[in-house]
């Protein structure tokens, strides 16, 4: 009998466990997508105002070849 306990509680922790661990991932998620609605990735509109603001007037290759840098930067 006291065996039987024994993997009765192992079985209880192991799937308070994998139900945590899918509870967290869906609410990690819901957060992360709450995070990037408000604050967006940079896009190329955003490098156009920002060169503006700069008094710059950007050509769309300036404006690509930041999009590149950025994103080359990101990689590594």
């Amino acid at each position: 009998m006291l065996e039987f306990a024994i993997w009765v509680f192992i079985l209880i922790i192991l799937g308070v466990l994998v139900v945590g661990a899918i509870v967290g991932f869906f609410i990690s998620r819901t957060v992360f997508t709450k995070y990037l609605e408000k604050n967006p990735p940079v896009n190329e509109k955003m490098i156009r105002v920002m060169m503006q603001q700069m008094g710059r007037t950007p050509s769309e290759k300036q404006v690509r070849q930041i999009m590149v840098q950025m994103n080359q930067a990101k990689t590594k």
